[in-house]
């Protein structure tokens, strides 16, 4: 569904593991933890989160186990309110370059700053440690009588849009100091606007002059009521400040309703003396967004936008609008105009063939969609059906050492990534990982994908090969996970399962406890609203929102949906995948819209960036899935039937496309952005990665 900080640099285990004897490492790690011991982790660690040392007599035989200082850490950090500093310095003393200290730490310090313990906060505080306690150490120098210099102590701090509320004690200080002149407040007002954050701005405003509070008021009103804000703007005076909030208020509006924006803009544009920036923002706002509810006067205005409003958004629905018209010369001409980098994208090549084909210049067309078909991507997919050429898939295989993975696995802060995998606590895992591993060589990373990806942690490759020919190790970044029924479930819900795959690839990168913002969870997204309702109308038994996190519950409740969804727009995978992503509703009102264009058409007009991006990629792995799956792939032609035909699934009379390696390999396309959605407080975000 629409999806930290770097870790501390540490001395690197595997390098010095280097010298040492394949004998001596093949000691340390051959002991693979057992079974008995992760079950018997598992519940000290539930005993160690309730707090108290209950969790001792169920660790019992842990003491060399990896994971072992997770425990004291769970039940230190449970007691935190009632801790003096001994425990707690007596466990950093012992792990103290482990994550869980530097967790112990941090959580130490925020308690130490809710009792205002300002000694013990300062002798145990690090710098680097995040905003909240950068301002609680502010707070500590303040309370033991020291002053603030704002070069030295705030500017960092001040030129972020938003600090969290530990820092408005500090910011307190800094005004009674005189340190926030008006300058300072105006420079992070401006930052502010430019970030969107209306509450900063209003927040900043109170501590203006007398005679600049009600602008810098406006400029928080801008944001946050664009509609009110416009009509107030008629009895503004004329003043840069005043200029500034109609012209944000302006642009805001637009996003939201094009057609109030721009009767608001008749009146004000003779109002105020815009800068020529000023009136380029507004007027690009205006030309994209009647372009996102394609207007008829939208192609007009994109058209004749000034040169200096004009940016890569509105060059990009220059396009688009001119494709949901199928007028091919305007098509030619919008990519004609684009610069030279934004041509090359495989869309725009895709769709400057599409133009010429329908203008009878085939053999201009054939000349770009020859090296596009090359590409293992949507649209190299969509080129290749076209000339009816090979998929070009080239596949990588993983190399092996057997000395260096043996010295990996002796890595302890590898071993703690695996047993925190193995016992299902997926987000310490990845921290673990990053930690482990953070200033690797390229081949100590692929051998340690390799064997996160022999012990089913497949996410691992997905984020970590990424870039250039690591695309093209095919077999770990599209993983075929037949121990969580993909391809069993998928069949019973009627559904192709290399669909069901790419789905789940393009929502989660195979992260288990993958979670968004808008509380979609697990391998497949569900919202827990969605999956009651699914269990209930499939009679499958649902247990709660947490169940989503065990992947054969979402993958039996996913591909369900999928398969509801399928049935919704005549079976046809490419519009259920819209759906999935954007909701039906959305996709029904497109089709009344637009739903007599073609396939790829229809794609490239969808208002929403995310789903248009969503769509090209969920095809495109699907392919890759099939191809995986049965050594051929089932034609993109296929799986994108026209709007209102009905699709049918794949079988043993479907064509399906050979891939092969071209003789020499296209270079990587321009990575698709994922909208993996963030396990909640995880590290790191999502990655970038191709359909390649």
């Amino acid at each position: 569904m629409p999806h930290p900080a770097a870790p501390r640099r540490l001395s690197r285990p595997w390098l010095a593991l280097a010298s040492i004897g394949l004998m001596a490492v093949s000691a340390l790690a051959a002991a693979e933890p057992g079974a008995a011991q992760r079950v018997a982790f598992k519940q000290a660690y539930a005993a160690a989160q309730q707090g108290g040392d209950g969790w001792r007599n169920l660790a019992k035989g842990l003491a060399d186990y990896p994971l072992y200082p997770y425990l004291e850490a769970a039940a230190l950090t449970h007691d935190l309110r009632q801790l003096d500093r001994a425990p707690v310095d007596a466990y950093l003393k012992r792990y103290p370059d482990l994550i869980p200290a530097n967790d112990l730490r941090r959580d130490y310090l925020l308690e130490l700053a809710r009792r205002k313990d300002w000694g013990n906060f300062l002798s145990l505080y690090q710098p680097g440690m995040g905003d909240a306690l950068s301002c609680d150490a502010l707070q500590a120098k303040l309370a033991n009588g020291g002053t603030l210099e704002f070069d030295r102590d705030l500017s960092a701090l001040w030129n972020k849009p938003n600090l969290p509320s530990a820092c408005d004690p500090v910011l307190n200080a800094a005004r009674d100091q005189g340190l926030l002149t008006g300058p300072r407040l105006w420079a992070r007002i401006d930052r502010a606007a430019d970030a969107g954050q209306g509450g900063t701005i209003a927040a900043l405003a109170e501590w203006l002059p007398a005679e600049d509070m009600q602008v810098g008021q406006r400029l928080a009103m801008a944001l946050r009521d664009p509609g009110s804000t416009v009509v107030a703007a008629g009895n503004w005076l004329d003043t840069p400040r005043y200029r500034q909030a109609a012209m944000l208020a302006l642009e805001r509006l637009a996003r939201r309703q094009s057609a109030v924006a721009d009767t608001a803009w008749q009146k004000l544009q003779s109002r105020f003396s815009f800068t020529p920036e000023q009136r380029g923002r507004v007027l690009n706002a205006l030309a994209v967004f009647h372009a996102t509810d394609f207007d008829e006067s939208a192609l007009q205005r994109l058209i004749s936008l000034p040169a200096t409003a004009q940016t890569d958004a509105s060059r990009e629905w220059r396009v688009r609008v001119a494709l949901s018209q199928q007028d091919w010369k305007a098509v030619l001409a919008a990519i004609d105009a684009m610069p030279a980098t934004q041509q090359q994208d495989g869309e725009w090549r895709w769709f400057r063939a599409r133009a010429l084909t329908a203008l009878d210049r085939d053999d201009e067309a054939r000349k770009v969609l020859a090296p596009l078909a090359l590409e293992p991507t949507y649209f190299g997919f969509l080129a290749a059906d076209h000339l009816d050429t090979p998929y070009g898939i080239c596949p990588l295989t993983l190399p092996t050492d057997a000395q260096r993975e043996q010295a990996l696995l002796a890595n302890r802060g590898l071993q703690r990534a695996f047993e925190l995998y193995a016992v299902d606590l997926p987000k310490l895992a990845r921290r673990e990982w990053s930690q482990a591993l953070d200033g690797a060589d390229p081949t100590t990373l692929k051998l340690a994908v390799d064997l996160a990806y022999r012990r089913g942690w497949y996410d691992r490759a997905v984020f970590t090969l990424n870039s250039g020919d690591a695309l093209r190790y095919y077999e770990q970044r599209f993983p075929l996970a037949s121990q969580d029924g993909v391809v069993p479930q998928a069949r019973e819900s009627g559904i192709d399962p290399s669909w069901a795959y790419a789905i789940l690839r393009a929502e989660s990168a195979w992260m288990s406890d993958a979670r968004s913002g808008a509380d979609a969870r697990g391998l497949m997204q569900l919202l827990p609203s969605t999956a009651v309702l699914v269990a209930k109308r499939n009679g499958l038994d649902w247990s709660g929102g947490d169940s989503l996190y065990d992947p054969v519950v979402n993958i039996k409740l996913g591909t369900r949906y999928l398969g509801q969804m399928a049935e919704r727009f005549n079976g046809a995978p490419w519009l259920a995948s819209a759906a999935y992503n954007a909701g039906p509703g959305r996709v029904d009102q497109w089709l009344a819209a637009r739903g007599s264009l073609p396939p790829d058409l229809f794609v490239a007009s969808m208002p929403f960036k995310e789903t248009r991006e969503y769509v090209a990629r969920v095809m495109a792995f699907a392919v890759i899935y099939d191809w995986r799956l049965n050594g051929k792939a089932t034609t993109l032609a296929e799986r994108m039937p026209a709007i209102g035909q009905a699709y049918r699934l794949p079988d043993g009379q479907t064509p399906r496309r050979v891939a092969a390696c071209p003789v020499a390999p296209a270079p990587a396309a321009p990575a698709d952005t994922s909208s993996v959605a963030t396990p909640v407080a995880a590290s790191p975000g999502a990655a970038t990665d191709a359909a390649r």
